[in-house]
């Protein structure tokens, strides 16, 4: 029922604000055409003087925070937008309609058991900025620290849950009804999305993230990340250090302080690879609302990085893969990438190496005869990832955050430096890692770190290897046992099925008997009683 109610909402917000505007119509078969011209929100008047992009705005605000995040992720990728689309949904980063300043000074006071005026020196009732999730005030503490204020949306979580069934329940019917369902695990991205999306309304959560990546980049010049009051701190309430810096959308007022534009948007890329493969710890919300450049330093510009609700983390064994497919890349060595693919199961089972990079090869090379800096990566990914339908690629719920990040990196550093190049700027740095985890330096480092382990259980040794060697003798009868258990338990499992078959027949029967009885004309008395002494006699004979 609540999944009917939001879907009945967004239909009627795709047809108030006349959405049907961005369908490529023209492009559809001609029932779908025929349906579009006749289907019921064309009754409704196309607003003349609203744009269709602040349309589109305008509806992802009154959908709510989940639609509002797909703005942000959109407006970060301007290399696939016009120009007034762009510019209209970057307004969804920082200018949602904030909620009531009363209702934001209920929630502190509640949170932190006491008054405003106690709490703080100085509070702004009017917000500083409002976000589909949080709204931001500012404050003095008594120690004269300004600083910001988070406060949660009310009821935003029944709003969010809402969304997310209704999600839920498109991702299972794509998975069971579409062509490429399973492969591409719409459930498992739900999932992951689900947890990203309810990590952020917990701002506790988000204070122990700000501190931890405060703590990878302490002294850096490339990041500053503003200090946690903990004190101030709960679930829906958060205290920081206010910062002082330029939005990194504002394009013109960076370089009216003099920024190098160039330094700035390769020190982005560093600063992704080194979240990425240093600290296996990355910001995964980095749309230019998050986003702040110091004022000082013009020529080697830091960045600033605010709301760390959705952070990002990578195994060892993905980490891995992850550096070697990009440095193949970088290096147009297509089987590499391809064996790559087929090791780590990314690709379906029997795929051969050669005809994977075969099919690698036809999407790059076109690709790879411009120069490097005009190539989007994110557009390389989305070529390959359609190259590999036909070999059963799989969807990896575990790189979803990384690959949205990777494409707002590309995004924000083009729109900064337009001729940046992604690839000499991030391939020197993963030639780096490769060498310090698979040199001399890092097996040694990894030695002297097991090293401890090893001595601690050396005396258990010998022991362990004659208990091994006993259960390796007993393994052929070991498994003639469990053979014959496992055949035992299918017999068991084909007689209990036939006695349900049985017992079924037998009630049948006997409640045809029992229909006879009390009505007469469809056969007789006698003929009755015969049919349900024959289906309890079945029933008893047959088990």
């Amino acid at each position: 029922m609540i999944q009917l109610r939001r879907l009945i909402t967004i239909l009627y917000i795709f047809s108030k604000y006349r959405l049907d505007d961005f369908v490529p119509v023209a492009y559809l078969p001609w029932y779908l055409r025929l349906a579009f011209y006749l289907a019921p929100w064309r009754l409704n008047p196309l607003p003349k003087r609203i744009p269709k992009e602040k349309r589109l705005r305008l509806a992802l605000v009154a959908l709510g925070p989940i639609f509002i995040k797909l703005g942000q992720l959109l407006s970060t990728r301007k290399d696939l937008l016009s120009e007034p689309l762009a510019v209209e949904l970057a307004k969804l980063q920082d200018k949602v309609p904030p909620f009531s300043e009363k209702v934001a000074i209920k929630i502190i006071e509640s949170s932190l058991d006491d008054n405003v005026e106690r709490l703080f020196k100085d509070f702004d009732a009017t917000p500083l900025a409002s976000a589909s999730i949080a709204q931001v005030h500012t404050a003095t503490l008594h120690d004269d620290s300004d600083v910001v204020v988070k406060v949660i949306r009310p009821n935003i979580q029944r709003t969010i849950y809402k969304d997310i069934k209704l999600m839920m329940v498109a991702a299972k019917l794509m998975q069971k009804y579409a062509q490429d369902g399973e492969r591409l695990k719409p459930v498992e991205v739900i999932e992951d999305y689900e947890h990203t999306i309810y990590g952020e309304l917990d701002l506790m959560a988000e204070a122990a993230n700000a501190s931890q990546l405060k703590r990878n980049f302490n002294d850096s010049e490339l990041l500053y990340v503003p200090e946690v009051h903990w004190d101030y701190c709960r679930k829906n309430v958060m205290v920081m250090e206010r910062i002082y810096g330029t939005p990194i959308g504002d394009i013109k007022q960076l370089e009216e302080r003099g920024t190098n534009m160039k330094v700035l948007a390769e020190r982005g890329v560093e600063i992704f690879f080194r979240q990425v493969f240093r600290d296996s710890f990355f910001h995964a919300d980095m749309h230019p609302g998050n986003i702040f450049v110091a004022h000082n330093n013009p020529e080697t510009p830091q960045y600033i990085a605010i709301d760390c609700g959705i952070v990002g983390t990578l195994s060892e064994t993905d980490q891995d893969y992850l550096a070697r497919n990009l440095l193949a890349f970088f290096n147009q060595d297509y089987h590499e990438v391809a064996r790559l693919h087929v090791e780590s199961g990314w690709v379906g089972s029997g795929t051969k190496v050669n005809e994977f990079e075969a099919a690698i090869r036809s999407v790059c090379e076109p690709i790879f005869e411009k120069p490097l800096a005009e190539i989007s990566f994110g557009q390389l990914l989305l070529r390959l990832f359609q190259t590999a339908r036909r070999f059963n690629m799989e969807v990896q719920p575990q790189l979803v955050l990384l690959q949205k990040t990777l494409l707002n990196i590309e995004g924000l550093g083009r729109q900064l430096y337009p001729q940046l190049d992604l690839w000499n700027t991030a391939k020197p740095y993963l030639e780096q890692w490769m060498n310090n985890r698979v040199g001399p330096a890092a097996i040694w480092k990894e030695l002297k770190r097991q090293a401890p382990a090893w001595i601690a259980h050396a005396p258990k040794m010998p022991e362990q290897i004659r208990t091994t060697l006993i259960n390796l003798e007993k393994y052929p009868e070991q498994q003639a046992n469990l053979q014959a258990e496992i055949q035992s338990l299918k017999s068991e499992v084909i007689k209990q099925a036939d006695r349900k078959k049985h017992r079924a027949v037998g009630i049948i029967v006997s409640a045809l008997g029992l229909v006879g009885l009390h009505t007469p004309y469809l056969w007789s008395f006698d003929a009755s009683i015969s049919l349900i002494v024959l289906g309890i006699a079945w029933m008893l004979v047959r088990g």
